[in-house]
């Protein structure tokens, strides 16, 4: 697959989708939104050969977030609807990750600014480059957290250290956002595709119907009641026994033997 602002490689069952405009951090434009929603709509009608998504950056940067020179006017009452792109590319990205039917790893591998800090908070584990670095810019141009930022952050810091990013327009390092529990991991530099890529072959090789339904489970979790999840959790349960990859996974326990999972 070809595209002008992306770099798609599938190996081992593992989709590696890299943001491709260096120059710019990585920063989004309508075409890279596009090519994004092409990307992730082929892979959740599994058009695409992947079991598990692994989202990087080119160069130094993971993405530094919306690309301001890509065609907003700054001319007093000639000002863009930013709730119109938000609305028609940010929130469907969002959406279209969280709803995916496989896992998706964040390899966080410099500056993760602004919507381009969503993306990796809308993924399910994220890696960090020692070098790595987290903001929230949205108030130093004097406008709000989106992509999703004012509900995953919160969820993953606490409230407080939320409205410090939010409020202050402060970057921490990785170190300190893997102390707030916002990272899964953080490690050197040079050791960060290698881990990140691992994880996602661990997870593509695994039972992904029933990761899927554990992915739809935790995200419930975050406004369902108790009582709720407790249904959800049993209509769950009830789905993934019938799976042919529990079969596998008992038969590979009593026989000793690593499983081989096929995703059904």
């Amino acid at each position: 697959m070809a595209y002008n602002t992306l770099l798609v490689d599938i190996k081992n069952d593992v989709l590696a989708l890299t943001l491709n405009r260096p120059a710019a951090l990585n920063s989004f434009t309508l075409e890279m939104h596009a090519e994004l929603k092409d990307v992730i709509a082929k892979l959740a009608k599994g058009e695409l050969a992947a079991r598990a998504l692994l989202i990087t950056g080119a160069g130094r940067g993971f993405c530094a977030g919306q690309d301001l020179s890509d065609g907003i006017n700054l001319k007093e009452g000639q000002l863009p609807d930013l709730g119109l792109v938000v609305e028609q590319c940010y929130n469907p990205l969002i959406k279209a990750i969280r709803t995916l039917p496989l896992p998706v790893i964040a390899a966080v591998n410099g500056p993760a600014a602004g919507a381009g800090m969503s993306l990796a908070m809308a993924c399910d584990l994220i890696y960090a480059a020692r070098s790595a670095s987290f903001l929230q810019a949205f108030v130093n141009i004097a406008l709000v957290p989106d992509a999703g930022s004012s509900y995953f952050l919160p969820r993953l810091v606490g409230p407080q250290r939320a409205a410090r990013m939010a409020l202050l327009g402060e970057k921490i390092s990785a170190e300190e956002a893997e102390r707030w529990g916002l990272l899964t991991k953080v490690m050197d530099d040079d050791k960060l595709m290698a881990e990140a890529t691992a994880v996602a072959e661990k997870l593509a090789k695994g039972p992904t119907a029933a990761i899927a339904l554990i992915r739809r489970q935790l995200h419930a979790s975050e406004t369902n009641s108790l009582t709720e999840q407790l249904d959800l959790e049993c209509a769950n349960q009830r789905t993934a026994g019938q799976g042919r990859d529990f079969i596998e996974g008992v038969t590979a326990f009593m026989e000793k033997r690593p499983a081989k999972f096929s995703g059904r």
